[in-house]
């Protein structure tokens, strides 16, 4: 089934082309009307704090995933089997096992692109459009850097969740839960066994996207669609490639989806809102003057 999906490289590709094209970057002197300018937006953001979030959310991610894995139990907490072993899978579950690829060679094949969409892909793609979108609308160079900074601090937190729901949870993987019990222990990466829920390369592949296109909204860029209607389908389709790797159950990608997509969104908009506008009250500037005089005295009146 997975066979004839969309590879995720054409959607990149697409995504290029269209924010990288002229009529995004220049426009004919002829339309160049101050109505048809963005209006951009500062955003909230300290150097201090989210860097400090983003730093040690990615030392904390790491280290998790070097270290910590070693730690989990390797029995499985959620193993969808009954007391007496009988198969409990849920019929959501068991129809989206209909799409993992029949063949060894065809899981790793999409574990494989799995892992270059979401590490390599994805990224290069995000925030290659970003910084082409902020330039199409005249953001200073300045603000790439915040939205670099935003987007990669949403995809930090999110995996930390991702982390303490998987480690607390223990759901056995599809292609482990098949297998007979004594060769479960003899998978290639067995420390793996037991992280089904949620899939944080779905996770992963969210929170970008949509921590992304919410900056854009937020700043109020040109072109902004394109974030969602490139990257979107994107994301969906490295959730699909973890189903085609029987990595993960439907119900694992679905709320991997959910759970980036909170974090993506919420993010900027709780910690990096629009700056309230600095915009002074016109005064007014003109003086007058009126002097008058006599025997009494000279008066000096005026409006100031």
């Amino acid at each position: 089934m997975l066979e004839a999906m969309p590879s995720a490289p054409c959607f990149l590709a697409l995504a290029f082309l269209v924010a990288s094209s002229p009529a995004l970057a220049e426009v004919p002197p002829a339309a160049q009307q101050a109505s048809d300018s963005p209006t951009l937006h500062a955003l909230e953001f300290d150097w201090v704090r989210d860097g400090v979030i983003t730093g040690s959310g990615a030392v904390l991610w790491i280290a998790s995933e070097t270290l910590l894995k070693r730690e989990i139990p390797k029995s499985c907490s959620w193993c969808d089997r009954a007391p007496d072993g009988s198969d409990t899978l849920n019929g959501v579950d068991r129809w989206g096992r209909g799409l993992a690829a029949q063949t060894a060679e065809g899981r790793k094949s999409w574990d494989t692109w799995s892992n270059i969409t979401d590490f390599a892909l994805l990224p290069a793609g995000v925030f290659g459009t970003q910084y082409l979108l902020g330039r199409a609308s005249g953001a200073p160079p300045s603000y790439f850097a915040q939205d670099a900074t935003i987007i990669m601090e949403s995809f930090v937190v999110s995996q930390l969740a991702n982390q303490v729901v998987k480690f607390s949870v223990r759901r056995e993987r599809p292609f482990v839960h098949v297998l007979p019990e004594d060769q479960k222990g003899l998978t290639e990466h067995s420390n793996d066994n037991n992280l089904s829920f949620y899939s944080g390369h779905t996770a992963m592949a969210f929170s970008l996207v949509t921590a992304a296109g919410t900056v854009s909204e937020l700043r109020g860029y040109k072109n902004r669609w394109l974030i969602w209607a490139v990257g979107l389908p994107v994301a969906t389709s490295v959730g699909l490639m973890r189903m085609g790797a029987d990595k993960h159950y439907f119900t694992d990608v679905l709320t991997g989806a959910l759970a980036g997509s909170v974090f993506g969104v919420g993010l900027p908009l709780l910690l990096h809102g629009r700056q309230q506008q600095q915009t002074q009250p016109q005064r007014a500037t003109d003086v007058s003057m009126r002097v008058s005089g006599g025997l009494g005295g000279v008066m000096i009146s005026g409006r100031f």
